[in-house]
């Protein structure tokens, strides 16, 4: 099973790809096209020219995942359109906005990372028990 944790590196395929393709199209398309490995562990998502349906694959050390979303009504309503570079990373939560059809540009996540905000006691026992 796949799961969108936030440590999953996913690479978007800009250009739109030839849905025919199954795994050894998509994995040799990502070393020729992408740059990139496709047994690294990273998902990459690809679309279709008319932006109805998603692939996705994976490798998991024991063998290739391959993922299809076919959207029932409509169709994406966001890929990035920078045609400077052929991929481009993306958030595990920002793909699972994608994946139903959101904005994952224009939706509201928290910063990936905070600092946590002091407690003004554990603070003040930490440095007199020091003392």
């Amino acid at each position: 099973m796949i799961q969108l944790v936030p440590q999953l590196k996913i690479f978007l395929a800009i250009n739109p790809v030839d849905f025919r393709n199954g795994v050894d199209g998509l994995a040799a398309l990502c070393q020729k096209a992408l740059a990139a490995d496709p047994f690294s562990g990273a998902l990459f998502v690809f679309r279709n020219r008319g932006g109805t349906a998603l692939k996705m694959l994976c490798y998991d050390s024991r063998g290739f995942w391959l993922i299809t979303r076919r959207c029932s009504q409509g169709r994406l309503r966001w890929w990035p359109a920078d045609q400077q570079t052929p991929i481009q990373t993306l958030e595990a939560h920002q793909l699972s906005v994608l994946l139903y059809q959101g904005l994952p540009d224009q939706a509201h996540f928290a910063s990936v990372w905070r600092p946590l905000p002091q407690d003004s006691d554990q603070a003040t026992s930490s440095s007199s028990s020091g003392s």
